[in-house]
């Protein structure tokens, strides 16, 4: 093994703490979304959970789970539980969130209780990245869909232009959403607990 390039060794302990922003270069797609999410009026567009509540346990701030939905929505995670485990392993996800890790029920109950103003802040992220060409020369492709990033001689768009290109962003997020509502729909776990209980109720009778 000595001819081939060496890892560290796992139980080896380091001089000084690596830092967590080692991992994401300078350059990473991730730190856009970060900035994007970080510059939102969460509350005025429309994001109760944005103001914590005096009481109770704190929960999570609705910009991480933003930027766990904006992830998933940019590179096809289209599922409630597939967000949660990117969450836990994915160092993108980990240097964003600051190494939280919500578990499915809140990934979903947030979508739930958020999808006009997700799908609003995923159509302000698509274009962003048009306009302003933050992919360079690749293709941002969301759930099949290519768009360009540089317009070349599509830069000057004409009112047939733009709304056939708004269209092509609106139908995108909607399957992305339809996407995780279908998938959610089939985990038992993501069930809300009224329907639960009626599945309970409706297996003990059959057992009766």
């Amino acid at each position: 093994m000595k001819s081939f390039i060496q890892g560290d060794h796992r139980g080896q302990s380091a001089l000084l703490p690596e830092s967590l922003d080692d991992y994401v270069s300078d350059t990473n797609p991730v730190r856009v979304v970060d900035v994007f999410v970080d510059e939102l009026d969460l509350v005025n567009l429309g994001f109760d959970s944005a103001i914590p509540a005096d009481t109770g346990r704190p929960g999570y701030h609705p910009a991480i789970l933003l930027k766990i939905y904006i992830y998933g929505y940019l590179n096809r995670i289209q599922s409630s539980r597939r967000l949660e485990r990117e969450a836990q392993r994915n160092v993108e996800l980990i240097w964003m969130t600051g190494r939280l890790m919500p578990d499915l029920k809140i990934i979903a109950n947030f979508r739930k209780d958020n999808s006009k103003a997700i799908r609003c802040i995923c159509r302000q992220f698509a274009m962003l990245c048009q306009q302003l060409g933050l992919f360079g020369e690749n293709l941002v492709a969301i759930d099949g869909s290519k768009f360009k990033a540089l317009n070349n001689r599509d830069r000057n768009f004409t009112s047939t232009k733009l709304k056939r290109r708004m269209e092509e962003i609106e139908s995108s997020i909607n399957r992305y959403l339809t996407a995780l509502d279908e998938t959610d729909r089939q985990e038992p776990s993501v069930l809300s607990p009224r329907l639960l209980v009626c599945k309970r109720k409706s297996t003990s009778s059959k057992l009766r």
